[in-house]
């Protein structure tokens, strides 16, 4: 058995034991912050990642390197009964990799998805976010097109938010050819990749372009320069801190980038009026939590229709953890059940 699928089976032993003993072997204490308390498998994944050097440490050849390692040990298998097929899609500075996942069950009345994975707009790649895409597809009967947008510090921003402005275009003049309702497209994302699914949904409205048929925002950043009390009260968390979060805009913006620009921080948009309708998710043990609420309560002061949950118990990244946390499975599952309310909300509207 090859080395990987070692580490990959003894993970998934390890973390199947029963709570109590996880937690003993994590320090022997509940954690509990802020009125929450954390999943005690994410708890023992935070004590084993505290005994290895912080990615804040590392260069982001070596931070990419970490992720897609633990993207293969937690990360949950590609959805039974959902294809998937490489592509290559115009951009602004050449091609942009990307995969589209299609369910056996598509809904031709549905929207095709684009989504783009989390890592502060440094690390992550398509494989990272591949299990939820998978089940995204599959629930929400859509077809869902992953973009491997570019990195900084090798492209800085905003050039991975070009990258998938491109590709949502893109999908929706396309959208036909996916076996999804022709000139139509919802928007997505977890974490930097949901900031850009907001930053987009604004961007399109200064262009005069139609709105996305959803956005679907999970554990968003929303305001890179935010002081909110999450940021103090998990500062410390697993695995997003607040110096996680520092590193990561460290290498995103550029010199001259203004943390108060709409485009990095869509919640310093004046007016959210006229946006597309949106499925809002966060965790509770993230130093974004506060901003994602935030977000929510200011697009339903506009006027837009929001759907907003928190999953307490669960960190930012849970997307990438279903295969050793069993409610971060259930979490996701349930967003996509989200989505396929909210986009059957507007098919019957089409319809009638």
């Amino acid at each position: 058995m090859p080395d990987g699928s070692v580490q990959r089976l003894a993970a998934r032993t390890i973390l199947s034991l029963p709570s109590p003993i996880l937690r003993l072997m994590s320090g022997g204490s509940v954690v509990y912050r802020g009125g929450r308390t954390l999943d005690p498998r994410l708890q023992f994944m935070a004590a084993q990642a505290a005994r290895l050097p912080s990615t804040t440490m590392l260069s982001p050849v070596e931070a990419r390197r970490g992720a897609a390692q633990a993207a293969q040990l937690y990360g949950g298998r590609l959805e039974p009964g959902v294809r998937t097929e490489a592509l290559a899609i115009p951009g602004p500075q050449g091609t942009i990799p990307a995969r589209l996942y299609r369910p056996e069950n598509q809904d031709p009345a549905a929207p095709v998805i684009v989504f783009a994975h989390f890592g502060g707009g440094v690390i992550g790649d398509l494989d990272i976010c591949e299990a939820f895409c998978g089940v995204l597809a599959k629930v929400a009967r859509a077809p869902v097109l992953s973009v491997e947008y570019r990195l900084a510090p090798e492209h800085r921003f905003p050039a991975g938010l070009e990258d998938v402005l491109s590709a949502y275009r893109y999908a929706r003049e396309q959208a036909a050819t996916f076996g999804a309702l022709a000139g139509h497209a919802a928007i997505g994302g977890d974490s930097m990749g949901a900031n850009f699914a907001a930053v987009i949904c604004q961007e399109l409205r200064r262009a005069g372009e139609p709105q996305p048929d959803l956005q679907l925002l999970v554990y968003p950043c929303v305001d890179v320069a935010s002081e909110t009390a999450s940021m103090t009260t998990y500062a410390d968390a697993f695995p997003l801190s607040r110096a996680l979060m520092d590193w990561f805009m460290g290498h995103y913006m550029g010199p001259g980038a203004d943390p108060a620009d709409p485009r990095l921080s869509p919640i310093r948009e004046g007016d959210l009026s006229g946006l597309a309708p949106a499925v809002i998710v966060t965790a509770g043990f993230d130093p974004l939590v506060d901003q994602g609420e935030a977000y929510a309560k200011r697009l339903q002061a506009a006027g837009v229709p929001v759907v907003y949950r928190c999953y307490d118990s669960l960190a930012h990244g849970f997307t990438a953890f279903t295969g050793v946390v069993p409610c971060a499975d259930v979490a996701c599952r349930e967003i996509a059940g989200l989505v396929r309310e909210g986009l059957e909300g507007r098919i019957a509207r089409a319809a009638g």
